[in-house]
């Protein structure tokens, strides 16, 4: 092995790493057009494009505010959205405990008329309808208002709870009384084509919310793989994407960054180009996708964020950050909904949802955003403490060693 300055051996994702960002400082290009230096300083940063979102008609902003990581008492960083053009606000019952959607509530008061409001909430497949009209009503009092414009079933990743007639009655009913406008489902794990395939073929929403980065694109592997370790495994969502847009059914992507992992890149972000920034283009550059949300948690990164705003292609340099980022992340970032794992653990362990709760604790640094979402999988890993046998050891095909991250993501998160 090569010996660092300090005279300490390197290990291979080290020695990975240092040559991926070699290369990115390399190739770096100026940033040309709306992110660029000149244009920055030139430009407010605020939303640049409005899309319709599908069916619904709604003309929502191209870039639009999560809201997973919202305190109580942040009515500013809505404030400070909104007044920048932002005017899609998507929230959860489960965000913060409900703090997310209260905090969203204070700050819109008033405006109602002037935004979009989207919110969740977790349906099994046996519940009913009257436990998923009240958990919305308790949700409209939190946000001080009388509908929500989109309101999704949260986190899906079985198809019997989309099978489950209570939610498609509850949705007529709600739409009856002028509670929500629009249904959507939203999904990140490991059953997610196999539910937007059964959703859209049946034409159950009107909105989907699915995790979707160039992480995830078979096409951004195509541009290079030599000395690549490893691939895209989901070459079937571009196609579910299709299926949506034919359909005229509203698409927004999370989880756009591929972990999020911002502080990694900013050595080698020049110009005014940025890798969050990279990573947005690459998904609005995509005609399958209307928008995207992103949690914006100062008023610096919305500042940052919204520089791709109106981009409708990639920027000069932009396909180097996300080659530096994917060479740097890729041997530990889990794609949650490649399922490759899937029937690994006799014990059912959802592995890719633990790590994906990982993801939130380790690379957002938001260990209570983490807890929240890993209460949602029930026992979680806790099969993990005990097992004898690590049957998902090499279950990932993307090398996560996966029988060393789950026990201690639930002695973490439990």
């Amino acid at each position: 092995m090569k010996q660092s300055d300090d005279g300490k051996k390197l290990g291979r994702r080290e020695l990975l790493r240092r040559g991926a960002m070699a290369g990115v400082a390399a190739g770096l290009l100026p940033l040309a057009g709306a992110g660029g230096k000149a244009a920055r300083a030139e430009t407010r940063a605020e939303v640049k494009r409005y899309v319709t979102l599908g069916r619904t008609g709604l003309k929502m902003s191209d870039i639009s505010f999560g809201s997973s990581r919202l305190d109580a008492g942040e009515e500013n960083l809505v404030l400070d959205a909104l007044d920048r053009g932002i005017n899609y606000f998507d929230t959860a019952e489960s965000y913060r405990g409900g703090d997310s959607e209260i905090t969203i509530g204070n700050a819109l008061r008033g405006k109602r008329d002037k935004v979009f409001i989207a919110s969740k909430t977790h349906t099994s497949a046996s519940e009913d309808r009257e436990s998923m009209m009240r958990s919305l009503e308790a949700s409209l009092r939190r946000l001080q208002t009388d509908y929500v414009d989109v309101y999704f079933t949260h986190a899906v990743n079985s198809v019997g709870r989309l099978e489950n007639p209570e939610w498609h009655e509850f949705v007529a009913q709600a739409k009856r009384q002028g509670k929500i406008r629009f249904s959507g489902m939203s999904g990140h794990a490991g059953r997610l084509i196999q539910c937007l395939d059964y959703a859209l073929d049946r034409d159950m929403m009107d909105v989907i919310l699915v995790a979707y980065n160039f992480g995830q694109d078979p096409k951004f592997y195509e541009r290079f793989t030599q000395g690549f370790d490893f691939i895209a495994r989901q070459p079937d969502l571009p196609r579910v994407l299709e299926k949506a847009k034919t359909k005229n059914v509203g698409v927004i992507a999370m989880k756009t960054l591929m972990g999020a992992r911002l502080n990694d890149m900013r050595p080698f972000e020049k110009d005014g180009a940025t890798y969050a920034q990279a990573a947005f283009r690459w998904v609005l550059s995509n005609p399958q996708v209307h928008a995207l949300i992103i949690s914006m948690t100062d008023t610096g990164t919305t500042r940052e964020y919204l520089g791709a705003s109106g981009w409708t292609t990639a920027a000069r340099g932009d396909f180097e950050l996300l080659k530096g980022y994917a060479r740097m992340n890729g041997a530990s970032y889990c794609r949650h909904a490649c399922n490759d794992c899937e029937n690994a653990c006799p014990y059912g362990v959802p592995i890719a949802d633990v790590l994906r709760t990982r993801m939130y604790a380790r690379d957002y640094q938001d260990e209570k955003l983490a807890r929240s979402e890993y209460a949602l999988l029930g026992d979680g890993a806790a099969a993990c403490l005990t097992c004898p046998t690590q049957d998902c050891a090499g279950s990932c095909t993307h090398g996560l060693p996966v029988e060393k991250l789950l026990a201690p993501t639930h002695r973490m998160l439990s």
